[in-house]
C-alpha cells in the first residue's frame, strides 16, 4: 500500500511538470537590447594635440607643423636642446610670416617673422634648393643648431645639416642664421619681396640676437617647401609611420632607427 501512495505521488508531480513546461521556440524572447559594438574613437595624434594647445591654425599649416614634429620625435635623441623647434614654411612667400620658434615644453610660438631664402632659389618664392657649394640656394629639411660666432654678417648661427644629399653640406657651404639689412618690411614694400642671401635663412637685424640665443645649442630646425625631390628623398620623413605617433605610442622604435640613420 506504501509503495502504491509513493508510484501515484510521482506520477502526479511528473504530469505537472509535464504540464508546465514549453518548448524553447515558445519562451518569451528576452527583453534585454542586444549589446551595440561601439565605435572605435577616433586617434588623435600628439601633433595635432599639440597643434591645437598652440593655437597654430591660420598662423602655420597643420602638415607642415606635423612633418616637423614628427621629424623631432624621430630625431630627438640627437638634439642637445629638445625644448625648441624652429620651422621655415618655403611654400609661403618671401612677403609672409614664414619663420616659427615653438617652445615644445612651455606650448608656446615664441617668434614669428619674415625670413630670406637664397638668391638663386627664386624671387618671391622660393623653388630651387640644392646642398652643393656656390649654388647660392637655400637647403630643405632638418637641421641642429650649433654655436655663435661673430662674423662677416655679424652675430651669427652655425648649422648642421643632418640629412645626407640633402643638406649636410650646410655648415661646409656656411648656410647660416644670421640678420640683413634685405629682411625688413622696408624691402617688401619697394620690392614686393625680401631680398635675398647666399643660401643663408636671414633674419631682420632686430630679431636677429634674441632669435638666436633662443634656439643656438642643439636644438631642431626644419626648413620646409613643397618639393617633390625632398619629399620623396627625405629618410626622415619617409621612415615614419603617422601612426606610430598616435597619441599614448612608444617612439623608442623610431628613436632607434634615427641612430643608425645614414
Amino acid at each position: 500500500m506504501k509503495n502504491l501512495i509513493i508510484i501515484t505521488l510521482f506520477i502526479a508531480i511528473a504530469g505537472l511538470i509535464t504540464l508546465n513546461s514549453k518548448p524553447l521556440d515558445s519562451m518569451p524572447k528576452s527583453t534585454v537590447n542586444p549589446v551595440k559594438e561601439s565605435k572605435p574613437t577616433e586617434v588623435v595624434s600628439v601633433a595635432k594635440s599639440l597643434y591645437k594647445d598652440l593655437n597654430l591654425e591660420g598662423i602655420l599649416k597643420f602638415d607642415v607643423f606635423e612633418k616637423a614634429y614628427n621629424g623631432y620625435v624621430y630625431l630627438k635623441p640627437q638634439f642637445r636642446n629638445s625644448d625648441i623647434i624652429t620651422v621655415i614654411d618655403f611654400s609661403l612667400p618671401s612677403t609672409s610670416k614664414r619663420m616659427y620658434v615653438i617652445d615644445i615644453t612651455q606650448k608656446k610660438l615664441l617668434y614669428h617673422t619674415i625670413v630670406s631664402h637664397g638668391k638663386n632659389s627664386g624671387e618671391l618664392y622660393a623653388t630651387n634648393f640644392s646642398n652643393r657649394h656656390g649654388s647660392l640656394q637655400s637647403s630643405l629639411g632638418f637641421f641642429m643648431t650649433e654655436n655663435t660666432y661673430q662674423g662677416s654678417n655679424g652675430y651669427s648661427l652655425v648649422l648642421n645639416g643632418l640629412e645626407k644629399n640633402i643638406n649636410d653640406q650646410a655648415k661646409a657651404r656656411a648656410v647660416v642664421i644670421h640678420g640683413a639689412d634685405y629682411c625688413n618690411q622696408r624691402v617688401i614694400q619697394n620690392l614686393g619681396r625680401l631680398g635675398r642671401s647666399y643660401g643663408c635663412p636671414a633674419l631682420p637685424r632686430d630679431l636677429n640676437a634674441p632669435i638666436i640665443n633662443t634656439i643656438k645649442n642643439g636644438t631642431m630646425l626644419f626648413i620646409y617647401a613643397e618639393d617633390k625631390g625632398y619629399l620623396a628623398s627625405s629618410k626622415v620623413l619617409n621612415s615614419i609611420e603617422p601612426t606610430m605617433l598616435a597619441q599614448g605610442a612608444e617612439v623608442d622604435d623610431l628613436h632607434q632607427q634615427a641612430a643608425v640613420m645614414d
